[in-house]
């Protein structure tokens, strides 16, 4: 059973933020995400972090700029996700309006891995013959890669925004906010981000050479931020101010139908309103529409929605893109009923030492590589433990993918394991909350005792317990259309949190919708006053149970979040459920 938790925030910062002209309920509501000042809430473009404050950026702009004017050939080295496809497809699409030469690589993830492997540079060597290769969304962890690209005599720009190893490639310049000596504030851009801060520099560096002749011929970035917000949001990176910005002004732009070609033909065949669209369609419909395409084919498919302006095309694009994420979720289906039987058995033979376990590790012949990952994301969601899922590689290999949990940097974790038992993990990558892996097929075993052992020593057993944080109770007199649409224009995400509530509520009626979503009219309780609650008309809302379908008692405990309804030209309030349990029955005082 989950615990739930209220969010704690600072008297005095709250104070400052409702003499700024905020309501109380958003003042606790940001000053419990950390916002001192009503103007970390500002969303205009001219509060971006300026690009100078990335470590080799100017460097790096000058070389592009001087490869432009030569017409060197340029070739971007993309990643299979939708974070380097939307990097590739903004590199792309800029550096072709400042007249570059320029072109695409992005690697068969089930050919040649990840990143800039020794392998892909020899293939670009010999299918593209670049003379500067720019990766991004990766690279910084490709020393090998990079060593070949400087024997065969190209030029290597890396942009990237992973954590970087103890050692740097040889390159001819990096960009990476994470990397030693760069300080730049805002260590959670997302690939699109760094790649984005780097073409602003780069038109900085070519207006100054005067190659625009008038502001007129100046292309203008801000079109891109629609590329740039989907990329940031379905990397799932911390939303900080710096990334809230970049994904307010891209859903604006997406929003008055000024999007690319390829969003719009993604938000279409998901039938989706471009109008409507927020930071949940980015990361929960369009988001797995493109990684569709590099877990089960070949991410070249998504970058050419993105880059093409050619309507039918990116409809065509989209529609298999759509398929193959059909096509996507039922190969997850499959496999995560086959590891819930796995788990189902070991708990059945080894109950009490699964239950002690603060780690899970599942392994299958059948499993797919490039769906591994989203089914490490669910395992962990169900069962609150650091996961990793391997799946057959090439040879003797397994690939890994895992996802954790608060209190659990997995990748510092693989770190450790590598440096003790040097012989367990082939190659490794990721951030905090999911990482990659290659390990000896026959050596899982011994990796998975590794891994449990790092597991017990940096997690405690209170943090095996999931923890829902919410914003407390709402007073009547704050449940109102103007809250829910305050809320909805913020952007919440990774790192700040959309506000979800906590109450107590009568169940008055609950019906079936839509044959698998429970319809719910909900009476809110004043606890301490129930019977005045149980009398008043006013306190009653309609409330939405996804994908539940038994009946609730008649009194609940509920998380909720605060959504706006609109049906038949009408517009109110509706409690969106997102965790209840049984309460009991309030005691009513007749003598109240």
């Amino acid at each position: 059973m989950p615990k739930i938790t209220t969010r704690t925030y600072d008297s005095q910062t709250f104070q400052t933020l409702s003499e700024s002209g905020l309501s109380p309920v958003l003042a606790r509501i940001y000053a419990a995400r950390g916002i001192a000042h009503a103007s970390q809430l500002e969303t205009e473009l001219a509060n971006l972090i300026p690009f100078d404050r990335l470590k080799n950026i100017n460097e790096m702009a000058t070389i592009l700029a001087d490869a432009i004017a030569t017409s060197k050939r340029i070739l971007i080295v993309a990643d299979y996700d939708s974070d380097g496809a939307t990097a590739c497809a903004v590199a792309l699409r800029i550096l072709r309006k400042f007249g570059a030469i320029v072109d695409y690589l992005v690697p068969n993830r089930f050919e040649f891995g990840y990143g800039l492997t020794p392998e892909i540079v020899q293939l670009a060597h010999a299918t593209k013959q670049p003379e500067v290769l720019v990766t991004v969304d990766n690279g910084i962890a490709s020393v090998d890669g990079a060593a070949e690209a400087k024997r065969l005599g190209m030029e290597v720009l890396i942009t990237d925004h992973h954590l970087p190893g103890d050692t740097l490639p040889e390159a001819t310049a990096i960009i990476n906010p994470n990397q030693p000596g760069c300080s730049f504030p805002s260590k959670n851009i997302a690939g699109v981000g760094v790649i984005f801060y780097l073409m602003l520099a780069l038109r900085a560096e070519l207006r100054q050479r005067g190659v625009f002749e008038n502001a007129n011929q100046e292309p203008n970035l801000a079109s891109f931020l629609d590329l740039v917000a989907l990329g940031t949001v379905a990397d799932v990176v911390k939303l900080d101010s710096n990334n809230r910005i970049l994904v307010q002004q891209g859903l604006q732009r997406i929003r008055k139908g000024r999007c690319c070609a390829g969003i719009h033909a993604l938000l279409q065949v998901a039938r989706r309103d471009y109008r409507q669209i927020s930071t949940y369609e980015l990361g929960f419909i369009l988001g797995p529409r493109l990684n569709a395409a590099g877990r089960l084919d070949d991410m070249s498919l998504g970058i050419e929605c993105l880059i093409t302006d050619d309507e039918n095309y990116a409809a065509q694009c989209a529609k298999q893109l759509d398929e193959l994420n059909h096509q996507r979720r039922e190969i997850e289906a499959t496999m995560q009923d086959g590891a819930l039987l796995q788990l189902d058995r070991i708990l059945t033979a080894q109950r009490s030492e699964i239950q002690q376990a603060y780690s899970i590790c599942l392994f299958d012949p059948e499993w797919h590589q490039g769906v591994i990952g989203i089914l490490a994301s669910r395992i962990k969601d169900k069962y609150h433990r650091p996961v990793i899922i391997f799946a057959p590689g090439n040879n003797d290999e397994l690939k890994g993918s895992g996802r954790s949990i608060n209190g659990f940097h997995l990748r510092d974790a693989l770190d450790l394991i590598a440096k003790r038992h040097p012989e367990l993990i082939l190659k490794f990558g990721g951030h905090a909350a999911a990482a990659g892996l290659t390990i000896h097929a026959h050596l899982f075993t011994k990796f998975c005792e590794a891994f449990e052992e790092i597991a017990q020593t940096l997690l405690s057993p209170a943090d095996l317990t999931r923890v829902i944080e919410t914003d407390g109770d709402l007073d009547l007199s704050e449940i109102n259309i103007e809250l829910a649409q305050s809320l909805d224009r913020q952007v919440w995400g990774q790192g700040f949190p959309q506000p979800a509530f906590n109450a107590h509520f009568f169940v008055e009626s609950q019906r079936i919708v839509g044959e698998k979503h429970l319809k719910l009219k909900l009476r809110k309780l004043n606890t301490a006053d129930p019977q005045q609650s149980m009398q008043k008309s006013a306190n009653c809302y309609d409330g939405i149970l996804f994908f539940y379908h038994d009946p609730l008692p008649e009194y609940i405990n509920a998380v909720f979040r605060l959504q706006i309804n609109q049906y038949n030209g009408k517009t109110s309030i509706q409690f969106l459920l997102e965790h209840w349990s049984h309460a009991d029955q309030p005691v009513v005082n007749d003598a109240h």
